[in-house]
């Protein structure tokens, strides 16, 4: 090994060796090689970091929010120029309905100087991002050069290598099928591997509402029917902030955005409140249910789409409700927390606290069904009111503590596979409210959503 590293210093540098006036060897080093070129090294950082800032789906999304509220805007005119053209009497009627489609128009109007604007805006920014893309993959090359080693062409062998082997896995376990009934509450349901980090924001909006509900969740369905794999669900508090019985569906992000709903929009009971009702914002959907707290106890609801029906779980004796055991940070608590749901790849979970566990977070598995029930309890050690909000990903609970208005931090960590707690795992949130008020991560796109002062906000999280 070190004669091999003694030749490869040897092909790379030159080597000296002279004799002085007092009999002293004196060797020197001559590099071969050309300096990096550190200077076009931090260029490429720096033009990468503004494209990323530059091209997010933000913008696209933008774009098909305005198409959209066109689509909702033309038929509606149709409408009431059709109401005009068969009830005008000639006088007051007739002036006000004009007015009306005066108004519409002059809207519509705004709408399309708003969408060729942006059409322009885009068609510029693709322009741009191509040269500047094109600019990077030739400096990049350049880079390339330098690696004599070719520590970058083996890195990029070994990736080619490693996709090749997950494809090949992958082939063949479809083809033999599995042997056995794999164990959906170990740390083994993750394929992308150990949760590592979080980005984002990557969507920020209040979406058609316009009074200021502060409390609320919204999401995707990790187990969604066929037709339904693109949704997006919302509950809203009632302007108390305590209780919802309304869940409402959008067939994209963008039909969220500009409030377009689909027709499957569910009332769960027609008055409010009453013991099936929701209570607080900590609500989940999985495999076409809504589960939550149910009004005023210590049960868990459960509300099945397709039947339009309400089974419940009673809890066991201490479990804290009521706001009782509420998630808090610095300044306050989060009234009628006391009980979060969460999904995850293997299904949905419920964390609480109760008396004679000295208010400590408790976790149990949810197991599906017309009813539901609990399979197993997992006790930690972290107080449940020193936790402002609490997610699961890969069998793992993930709970968050208060930072500053601008961030929150993934602080702490229980594996269900080992029983084994971390404390100090040390992931920020960029926020855009001072407070969250629920928080619950999708399998289906890996986005972790956020709901807080009324904004609906979704992260990336990585996984290596």
């Amino acid at each position: 090994m070190k004669r091999h590293t003694l030749i490869l210093l040897c092909s790379l540098f030159n080597f000296t060796l002279q004799l002085n006036p007092k009999d002293r060897c004196v060797c020197q080093l001559t590099n071969k090689e050309k300096t990096f070129p550190h200077e076009t090294l931090n260029s490429v950082n720096d033009d990468a970091r503004k494209c990323s800032h530059t091209v997010t789906a933000q913008k696209a999304l933008e774009l098909e929010s305005l198409l959209l509220g066109l689509k909702l805007r033309l038929p509606q005119l149709l409408k009431d120029l059709s109401v005009l053209e068969k009830e005008d009497d000639g006088e007051l009627y007739g002036a006000v309905s004009l007015q009306v489609i005066e108004n519409e128009l002059i809207e519509i109007r705004n709408m399309l100087d708003r969408l060729n604007a942006t059409t322009q805006e885009y068609e510029q920014l693709t322009t741009d991002s191509g040269r500047q893309l094109m600019h990077l993959r030739t400096q990049l090359r350049e880079l390339e050069k330098y690696d004599t080693l070719q520590v970058e062409k083996k890195r990029k062998d070994n990736q080619r290598l490693k996709r090749a082997l997950d494809e090949c896995r992958n082939e063949n376990e479809h083809g033999q099928g599995p042997t056995h009934q794999p164990d959906t509450q170990t740390s083994d349901i993750c394929p992308q591997g150990k949760f590592v980090n979080i980005t984002g924001p990557r969507f920020y909006s209040k979406g058609e509402t316009t009074i200021n509900h502060k409390y609320g969740g919204w999401g995707r369905d990790p187990k969604p029917e066929k037709d339904k794999k693109n949704w997006y669900w919302r509950v809203i508090l009632n302007v108390n902030n305590i209780f919802a019985n309304h869940i409402t569906f959008y067939s994209s992000l963008s039909s969220l955005t500009v409030g377009m709903k689909t027709p499957d929009n569910f009332l769960i009971h027609p008055a409010n409140p009453t013991t099936n009702t929701v209570q607080g914002p900590n609500v989940v959907l999985y495999g076409d249910a809504l589960y939550y707290n149910c009004y005023n106890s210590d049960r868990l609801c459960r509300f099945n789409l397709a039947s339009k029906t309400v089974s419940t779980l009673q809890l066991p004796k201490g479990t804290r409700h009521n706001s009782k055991g509420n998630f808090c940070q610095i300044n306050e608590c989060y009234p009628y927390t006391d009980m979060d749901l969460a999904t995850d790849e293997s299904g949905v979970w419920l964390i609480y606290s109760m008396d004679q566990h000295f208010g400590n977070l408790m976790l149990s598995k949810v197991e599906e069904g017309d009813t539901p029930t609990i399979n197993q309890t997992w006790h930690t050690s972290v107080y449940k009111q020193a936790v402002t909000n609490t997610f699961m990903a890969c069998g793992t609970l993930y709970a968050t503590r208060y930072v500053n208005k601008d961030r929150e931090e993934i602080f702490y960590s229980f594996d269900t596979a080992t029983g084994v707690e971390k404390f100090n795992l040390g992931i920020f949130i960029h926020k855009m409210c001072p407070s969250i008020y629920f928080l619950n991560y999708s399998p289906v796109d890996r986005m972790l959503y956020v709901y807080c002062d009324a904004y609906m906000v979704s992260y990336k999280l990585l996984f290596e």
